[in-house]
């Protein structure tokens, strides 16, 4: 078992604060908006097991900080190249990273503050989802940059817009604002981003009232779904993400 006090300073990348069990996660790259980089892919795993594995924790809230959820927008500059001989760590961490992130056997609440540029399928994840008005959603990092949606977005975004709608949005690069997110069922609640928090601890309070195992349960149960879907398919597509990468790095040298 986790405990609070040995891994709530143990990431750079996630500041962590905890009141009547409620865990507050706040993604960040040096005090301002998420960088996604080596660095949170390598981290979140690990930080979501801690989160899982500590049975204090009774609620989880994730956010982010500032005016984004989590970018930078990708270019093609940023494109990954990997040999195959490299490719192992992603994989491996691609798959912890949602693996591990369902496996926090309670309810979880995301507050996306601003566009979720990269990794946008992870706020999309928890059971209850509110966005602020500024929040979008883009996944720039694949199919329009030039790589294959292998890491989970090929199984959340089907999944939740329907898979004629899912594929559109990976292919074509689509942007969808908050207002479009809730129409199509993405988001439950969209308001101001200043209300955005206290609305999240408010539905936190009221979940934590419920009895320890009915909150875990009902988790694990809202969840078998998406986790059956994990199992099938996200390390598939990882290693056809990993194929693709390792082909265009090979074709550059």
């Amino acid at each position: 078992m986790a405990r609070f006090e040995d891994y709530a300073q143990a990431y750079q990348t996630i500041r962590m604060e905890r009141r009547h069990g409620i865990l507050q996660m706040t993604f960040h790259t040096d005090g301002g908006p998420l960088r996604w980089g080596e660095l949170p892919h390598r981290e979140f795993p690990r930080a979501f097991r801690d989160v899982g594995s500590d049975p204090e924790n009774k609620v989880v809230i994730m956010t982010g900080t500032g005016e984004e959820f989590s970018g930078p927008r990708a270019t093609p500059q940023m494109r990954l190249r990997r040999p195959a001989s490299q490719w192992d760590p992603i994989y491996w961490e691609g798959k912890h990273l949602l693996f591990a992130l369902l496996d926090i056997e309670v309810p979880m609440i995301s507050a996306i503050n601003g566009p979720a540029w990269r990794h946008s399928e992870l706020p999309l994840l928890c059971d209850i989802v509110l966005a602020s008005e500024e929040a979008a959603f883009q996944d720039s990092a694949h199919f329009a940059n030039g790589m294959v949606p292998g890491d989970g977005m090929h199984i959340v975004y089907p999944l939740l817009l329907g898979l004629n709608r899912g594929r559109y949005f990976l292919l074509t690069g689509q942007t969808l604002d908050a207002r479009q997110a809730q129409a199509l069922g993405l988001v439950n609640e969209v308001l101001p981003r200043q209300e955005l928090l206290p609305r999240a601890w408010a539905l936190a309070e009221e979940l934590v009232r419920r009895p320890p195992l009915v909150l875990r349960y009902s988790r694990v149960l809202l969840t078998q779904y998406v986790r059956r879907l994990l199992h099938d398919l996200l390390g598939y597509g990882l290693a056809l993400e990993g194929l693709a990468v390792a082909a265009e790095t090979e074709a550059q040298h």
